[in-house]
């Protein structure tokens, strides 16, 4: 490759995001920012780079081997942040450390995290999403779900799932049943990707008894609405589990007061695929897409690590995902109508600028020709920026 064709070229897993597509993404997250603003969630900014330590801590030997890291003229390790609950709990514990809680915190950003690129997926995203810090009630859980699902309708989507599950379920199972730590580990890793046949030859190769295999191959499996949710409670007989169904039973009611629960079905099997979460998890789903638009859940023991102990619970949502949706099921987003376009004869740009400042006063969106033009070249720009109107000034 020569010297200009790889200046040409950008470091794998990013993107450009061209006029059509920028302002597309640019109405989406105008949308998130103003519906989160409404639900009283306070904006957020955090540096893009952090110590790695910093965003490694509880969770380092899962996430460091995604992250870009690099060093400072210290020799400190650095890195790229790979999500953005890890910074806000770091602020949280820090520089907000005395303000009253419940904290309501919002955010829209990149992130970044060593991925095989493809289509959905890249190594660089956009995220938007809040953290709500400072309660352990239903109600905070209930309320950043149905937040979560405003917020994919206020992007312009209409047909997508809730798949709602318990950490704490499957864990009281796993301790029902006496699996050791590394038997955990490799359940909920077939769990997280999914991957039902490396579930069922790990648990036939067990020496698990007949009834604990069926149970831990049938958790993947059970997912729909309440009844199956009541259905489960025959199945287990430990009191973790149980807890774990009612805390379930009870955000779910909340749902139905806001008017949400038609979104929601119940997934026992979905568990994400951070360490950190402690309660309730969800995803989101839509037709056409093999991954999650929106992800989230409640996640404890984080401020902890950061001595502050204090519960929260949040979620993050794909940009780019949710742009991809869009163009998938046929859903445009109205970027802002290009009004007028002034063109000029030879003499008369001081007429053009006093004309465009007079429309932009007026609240329209104002082009206005850097040089003289005639009539007819003027239309021919106007129609292939598509302004709604031409002005020409002769």
């Amino acid at each position: 490759m020569s010297k200009n064709e790889f200046v040409l070229q950008i470091p794998y897993g990013t993107r450009d995001f061209l006029p059509g597509e920028a302002a597309c993404k640019r109405e989406i997250e105008d949308s998130l920012a103003e519906v989160f603003d409404q639900w009283g969630y306070d904006e957020v900014v955090t540096p893009t780079i952090e110590y790695l330590d910093t965003l490694t801590i509880g969770n380092g030997s899962e996430v460091e081997p995604h992250m870009f890291k690099f060093f400072d003229k210290n020799n400190r390790t650095l890195a790229l942040r790979h999500e953005m609950t890890t910074p806000i709990a770091r602020v949280a514990a820090s520089r907000l450390a005395e303000v009253e809680f419940p904290l309501k915190l919002s955010y829209i950003t990149n992130v970044y995290r060593y991925e095989q690129a493809q289509t959905g997926r890249q190594c660089e995203f956009y995220q938007a999403g809040v953290e709500l810090m400072g309660m352990t009630a239903a109600t905070a859980d209930a309320e950043v779900i149905a937040l979560a699902i405003e917020s994919l309708r206020q992007a312009g989507l209409e047909n997508f799932q809730i798949s709602l599950g318990q950490v704490e379920f499957i864990n009281g199972v796993m301790k029902q049943f006496k699996l050791s730590a590394k038997q955990q580990q490799e359940i909920k890793h077939a769990m997280v990707t999914r991957n039902l046949v490396e579930l069922g030859d790990m648990l036939d190769k067990s020496e698990l008894g007949k009834n604990a295999k069926e149970i831990l191959k049938k958790i993947p499996l059970l997912h729909g609405k309440i009844d199956m949710l009541k259905s489960v409670y025959h199945m287990i007989c430990n009191e973790q589990s149980k807890r774990a169904l009612d805390n379930l039973n009870e955000i779910y009611n909340l749902l139905d007061s806001y008017g949400v629960a038609e979104y929601v079905n119940f997934d026992l099997g979905v568990i994400r695929d951070f360490n950190y979460y402690t309660g309730m998890v969800f995803e989101a789903y839509t037709p056409g897409l093999g991954f999650p638009l929106c992800g989230g859940g409640r996640y404890d023991n984080m401020l902890s690590d950061f001595g502050t102990a204090c519960p929260a619970t949040g979620f993050a949502l794909g940009i780019e995902r949710i742009m991809l949706a869009l163009e998938r099921q046929g859903l445009s987003i109205s970027a802002k109508n290009k009004d007028v376009y002034i063109g000029w004869g030879e003499g008369k740009v001081i007429e053009a600028i006093k004309k465009a400042k007079e429309l932009r006063g007026e609240d329209k969106l104002v082009e206005i020709g850097l040089q003289a033009q005639t009539k007819k070249d003027a239309e021919s720009y106007q129609h292939a920026k598509n302004y709604n109107q031409l002005i020409y000034i002769d």
